[in-house]
Parts: C-alpha cells; structure tokens; sequence
C-alpha cells in the first residue's frame, strides 16, 4: 500500500493531523491559536493568509473549521474542553488512522465504557461545579475558595488529617480516570462521552486551585492542629 499524499487532504483532516502533531508533543489539551499556527506551518499552502501565505496563518479558515454544524468539534473529532481549548476524540484518532492508511470503509464507531457509580457520581460533581462552570467562562478571577471547596468536597470545619484525604481522594480519582482512557473514552450514564482532554481539564483546575488557596488549606489546618 502507498503511503498517502497528505497534500490531498481535506481541510479537516489536515486539522485532525496538527492536532494529533500537538497531543504527540505534549499538548493536549491545546489552544485555537496553538492549533492554527501548527496546522499553517504544516500546510502553509492550505492555512497561509490570501497574500502572505508564507508570513501568517488564516486564523478564520481554521476556526471555521473548528466549529458550526459541520465543525470537527461537531463531529466528534475534536472535543471543546474549555473557551478555545480542544482536545482530540478516540473518533478523531480513529479517522486519522484510517486516511493515513488510506482505508476505503468509514470508522466504526468507538466503544465507549462505563464507570463505577462512586467514580461516576464523583467526576459528575466536579463537572457541574461553580470552578469548572467559571474555568469554563474564562473567570479564573472570580473563583472563591467558596468554589473550590465544593469541587473538593470538603467544608471549612474540617480536621486537617480529613481534609488532606479529602484532597488526595480527588487527585487519586482523576489519575484512576486518566488511566481508564488508555481503553476507550467514557459515557456517563447522562450520554455525555468523557475524554481524556475533559479529565486532564478537571486535574489542570485542581492543582492550579491547590496552589491559588494554599493559605487558606494551611489556615484550616493549623486550626485543627490547635484543638
């Protein structure tokens, strides 16, 4: 079988092949911006602006790629984890997969797995939490640590031995959850299909509120050193 001319292929696949470029490196998930200029100096023929191809990417022709009804976050070949932030799907590396090989027949459509219900009550309540809703928003600023103790799970009158169990619960959940992806993506019993960019999202906004209310975790257990 010969190996593909890539130059033949469609916009959306050679999105797909920039994106898959990006994760290979590391980033995932990777900005709109980080996309369009990797997938330009990949293709700079396809994505250079009319009259300086070779000088600046067409930031719209890749975001209108991105989204609409037939955007590639449509599809299910990219999934939105946050304002301009995607990730590729299992369906994404399925159909790169597939045109690499230059295989006739269309993806089968991936198989999903389901969680246990602890696990799955677990990342339900850390996606419907006022953190993520505000990540989501492009409102770090707003957060309070109001926010992170309900995605945490933990309230203000606790004993810092279960507060820091409380904390290492969360960590231990998402790593379990991030290893479960090395299989297939997962279906909550919602429908909604979680991936590994939506799981590596929710550990990005736990560190990230660990550090920010540092003073405020070491308050609450000095408190309960003192009792």
């Amino acid at each position: 079988m010969s190996n593909p001319n890539v130059d033949d292929f469609t916009v959306p696949e050679k999105i797909l092949l920039a994106a898959e470029q990006l994760e290979q490196q590391g980033q995932s998930p990777f900005t709109a911006e980080a996309l369009t200029v990797a997938v330009w100096k990949r293709f700079p023929g396809t994505f250079g602006l009319k009259g300086f191809g070779d000088q600046h990417p067409d930031n719209n022709k890749v975001l209108s790629s991105l989204m609409g009804e037939k955007g590639l976050a449509r599809r299910g070949w990219l999934v939105k984890t946050g304002q301009k932030m995607y990730a590729l799907t299992r369906e994404g590396r399925h159909i790169i997969r597939r045109i690499m090989l230059q295989e006739g027949e269309e993806p089968e459509s991936p198989r999903l797995q389901r969680l246990p219900k602890e696990l799955e009550r677990f990342i339900i309540a850390l996606l419907d939490s006022t953190a993520v809703q505000k990540f989501e928003e492009n409102r770090k600023a707003d957060l309070g640590f109001g926010d992170a103790c309900r995605f945490w799970s933990i309230t203000e009158n606790m004993k810092g031995e279960q507060l820091d169990e409380k904390l290492s619960l969360v960590q231990k959940n998402l790593a379990s959850l991030d290893r479960s992806f090395a299989e297939s993506d997962i279906e909550l019993s919602s429908g909604r299909v979680l991936t590994a960019g939506d799981v590596r999202v929710l550990t990005n906004i736990h560190r990230y509120m660990e550090d920010r209310f540092e003073r405020h975790l070491n308050l609450l257990r000095s408190r309960a050193a003192k009792r």
